[in-house]
């Protein structure tokens, strides 16, 4: 798969998810590897430009980091495309712009999900930005704002015709927030609208079968992964895998977790200082425990450290306790492995309460919850 002038290595991506999305994030899954493509966590258009210390720590990258988009948010033309153009600047192969947040924060000032109503106005932003930069401008989208009004298809013509490079779409609307089903047949609909240019599609890829049913079902060139990645770190190595050869990679054990865990949180420590790190990495932990099998005392710990003995003396209590759920080997027994994640659109009709499917809370800021 191609974004403009870049061949991806693979064509699964990586979403944005503000809070989150972080540079240690981004080191650790491409560590692991099968990720073709990474996002920053949207960034306020205007922040970016008058340099707030939170907006260049947003952006903030390294040589490895590669390649990668910055995702931006905003209404007002002229600061999107100056923002463009710093972005640029900063050495990044691509620039992003959200119009999928449903938050209320990015929506009141036209942004995210807003962008979708305004087709024109949409449509002459997206031209300015796109000439006044030479790297390629994305767009990531819901299917419309609510399901009376399904704008996706119209709005990806009226983006490649501006200039676009891809298209990224989550198969939820506006109004459905995290909830409900994705719709695979809206993704479609999307990928048919456009001639050219590829449609990522993304939404509940919890597993590697689930990227590639619905690459199967909606005909889009790649896969855009976000909470499924908290879920599962290794989840781009295990899909590139499966969809290059059939075969489905196991989960990781207990031992490759905490290993992995233990790299993300040190690079916490690294970029934010050893005990801001730690404090932030309180809301990161608990997803990993989430594929643990019992871990309530893990997590009850997790969200109380401050610092590097902190998080250590977490893991040591915790692996005594767990113990009791374990048969010989240090494997948990059948009765406490937690459930196979499915993905919504993978599930019976009605039955879309998928294990799994919480909302990622995030800092108070430019949304709440994404």
């Amino acid at each position: 798969m191609r974004i403009g002038p870049h061949e991806l290595s693979s064509n699964l991506c990586l979403s944005p998810l503000a809070g989150y999305t972080n540079l240690p994030m981004r080191l650790t899954v491409r560590e692991l590897g099968g990720l073709g493509w990474g996002t920053t966590d949207l960034v306020n258009a205007r922040s970016l430009l008058e340099r707030n210390r939170t907006a260049l720590k947003l952006v903030a990258t390294t040589a490895e980091d590669r390649p990668l988009a910055i995702q931006l948010f905003g209404s007002v033309l002229e600061e999107m495309r100056d923002a463009a153009v710093m972005c640029q600047e900063l050495g990044v192969q691509a620039v992003d712009i959200n119009m999928g947040c449903p938050v209320r924060k990015v929506v009141s000032i036209g942004g995210g999900s807003a962008m979708m109503t305004e087709l024109d106005k949409t449509a002459r932003l997206v031209r300015a930005m796109v000439a006044a930069v030479k790297i390629p401008v994305t767009a990531k989208m819901r299917l419309g704002w609510d399901n009376d009004n399904l704008t996706a298809p119209d709005l990806a013509r009226v983006l490649e015709d501006a200039g676009v490079a891809a298209i990224f779409v989550h198969g939820r609307t506006r109004a459905q927030g995290f909830s409900g089903t994705v719709n695979l047949a809206g993704i479609r609909a999307v990928v048919a609208a456009v001639d050219s240019i590829p449609v990522i599609g993304n939404g509940d890829i919890t597993t590697p079968e689930a990227a590639k049913h619905m690459r199967d079902e909606t005909g889009c060139a790649g896969m855009s992964i976000g909470r499924g990645a908290f879920y599962d770190p290794w989840i781009f190595r295990r899909t590139e895998h499966y969809l290059r050869t059939g075969e489905l990679s196991p989960e990781p054990d207990i031992a490759e977790r905490l290993r992995v865990l233990r790299r993300h949180f040190g690079r916490y420590c690294e970029f934010y200082g050893e005990e801001h790190g730690a404090r932030l990495f309180r809301k990161v932990a608990p997803w990993y425990a989430k594929r643990f099998g019992p871990a309530k005392p893990f997590k009850n710990s997790m969200i109380a450290i401050t610092s590097r003995a902190d998080f250590e003396a977490a893991i040591t209590t915790y692996l005594s306790w767990r113990t009791q759920f374990c048969d010989e080997r240090g494997d948990l027994l059948p009765k406490f492995q937690p459930a196979p994640m499915v993905a919504s659109f993978m599930r019976p009709a009605g039955d879309v309460d998928a294990p799994g499917q919480d909302i990622i809370r995030v800092p108070k800021g430019p949304v709440e919850v994404w």
